[in-house]
């Protein structure tokens, strides 16, 4: 056996190169979310392999759109006459109480929607005309007006609405999923992120797996080149050598596995393996050229190699279709201190129609029946105005939407004062939220639990409560 290896290393290049420079090595150690599908990797707890939920789910997959920066939910989802009745007045000295604002001064003049709205739909949902494909799926909609959360700045609140802390380290709510149900491809992450304009603020905390094993992590694709970084062959290394020399490296692994029946060897010859597959669905994951004009068109795609958000949109629904569990788009792009008619007219220009495309494409593949959709950013704005027609942060009220996976179409949940200031009926907190989203994949949010440190830890920490009025 040792000569018959002997023979064959000596054929190939060193294994030393090849740990050093063949990309399928570096791909498989930095994709480490594709680890420990089968074998001995599938026995352990920690592992990829699809798992039970706590009961039957609605939902078997999520992408999240997350708009950072702060979406004005007066300007979009949440009209309010009596603020543009009062434009330019100074607002009630009840209403700013024990308030506090991120910059402005509290005693800002009140300042209302530039932008109209209509109702759509035979729910009849207003929303603004800055939206006009994605009004046209309002039936579809669960828009939540009653949104509040503790965090007034964009790092700790969107961190907060990701991972249910504001501190680093915690696992993201994707990082959760993958924990709770395992993934059902075995040739691409079962988390992946799509980026376009700023990012985020909170930056790969926002995807992170904290102190869940990093198989769980989320996995950022790449807008251009190798959505991986080291996945392509180097230059001479065609795809034959490289099967050979992981032929080779398996059989050397496969001798130690047999020898010390440790499960890093049996993880590690999957990773390879796993590596190898990647290489090949990834590229074609990617090569928007398979679609159709007509699709291209629809998500506003003018150039299909270049990235940005309308075609993170159409990557989100190739991804959902080859069995990814949870993709996650960030757009950085909502935070008009100034200029707000401006920034959220360009903002919604760039994204409602590849939105509502999205929502579209699932729908006419079955596919939206099961699939959550959650539209939102980490706070709403102020009805005070800040520097020219601009918004401060906003915590105490906003508004998100989902859509599929279970939830009420064409309906609003929760309400706010005339000013879109203060939550007035059904509130919803960041915690409440995460404890539905989890519900609607099959768990018990108070049950999702993984135990670091002496203690058992849960998306929701010890808070929050199932909405039932918003599932179908």
């Amino acid at each position: 056996m040792k000569k018959e290896l002997q023979k064959e290393i000596a054929t190939l290049h060193t294994r030393r190169w090849f740990l050093q420079n063949c990309g399928v090595g570096m791909a498989g150690l930095a994709l480490n979310s594709l680890l420990m599908r089968d074998g001995f990797g599938a026995a352990t707890k920690d592992s990829l392999a699809p798992k039970s939920s706590h009961f039957e789910p609605t939902a078997k997959r999520v992408v999240y759109i997350f708009q950072a920066g702060g979406p004005s939910h007066i300007d979009l989802f949440d009209q309010k006459p009596e603020l543009i009745k009062r434009d330019g007045q100074m607002p009630p000295a009840e209403l700013l109480k024990d308030y506090r604002a991120a910059f402005i001064h509290p005693n800002s003049a009140l300042m209302g929607s530039k932008f109209t709205f209509d109702r759509h739909g035979e729910s009849g949902i207003e929303i603004s005309n800055l939206l006009p494909h994605i009004s046209k799926h309002v039936d579809d909609i669960c828009f939540i007006r009653s949104m509040h959360t503790d965090a007034v700045n964009h790092a700790p609140a969107q961190i907060y609405m990701n991972t249910g802390h504001q501190q680093f380290g915690r696992p993201s709510f994707g990082s959760w999923t993958l924990y709770g149900l395992g993934s059902e491809t075995e040739d691409l992450p079962g988390y992946v992120v799509l980026i376009s304009a700023k990012g985020t603020s909170g930056g790969a905390s926002n995807y992170g797996c904290g102190f869940l094993p990093t198989i769980y992590n989320g996995v950022p694709f790449r807008g251009s080149g190798d959505p991986i970084l080291y996945l392509s062959n180097p230059k001479g290394y065609d795809a034959q050598a490289q099967r050979a020399s992981l032929d080779v490296l398996k059989k050397l692994n496969q001798q130690t596995l047999e020898a010390t029946g440790d499960p890093e060897t049996a993880a590690r010859i999957q990773a390879y393996e796993t590596a190898y597959r990647l290489q090949t669905s990834a590229p074609e994951l990617m090569n928007l050229g398979q679609e159709s004009e007509a699709t291209l068109e629809a998500y506003a795609i003018k150039d299909p190699k270049k990235s940005n958000f309308a075609r993170n949109c159409l990557l989100a629904r190739r991804l959902l279709e080859r069995d990814v569990r949870f993709v996650q788009l960030f757009h950085e792009a909502w935070d008009q201190h100034s200029g707000l008619e401006e920034g959220h007219t360009d903002n919604c220009l760039d994204t409602d129609q590849p939105v509502a495309a999205l929502l579209q494409d699932l729908k006419d593949r079955d596919m939206l029946k099961d699939t959550l959709v959650i539209w939102g950013g980490e706070f709403g704005r102020t009805p005070m105005t800040q520097g020219k027609d601009g918004r401060d942060h906003h915590n105490r009220a906003f508004t998100m939407w989902l859509a599929g996976g279970g939830v009420k179409g064409g309906h609003v949940h929760g309400a706010t004062d005339d000013f879109g200031f203060n939550v007035i009926e059904n509130p919803v907190h960041v915690h409440d939220l995460n404890a539905t989203l989890l519900h609607t994949l099959g768990f018990d949010h108070e049950k999702l639990t993984y135990r670091f440190q002496g203690r058992d830890y849960r998306l929701t920490d010890v808070h929050g409560h199932v909405v039932h009025d918003i599932l179908a």
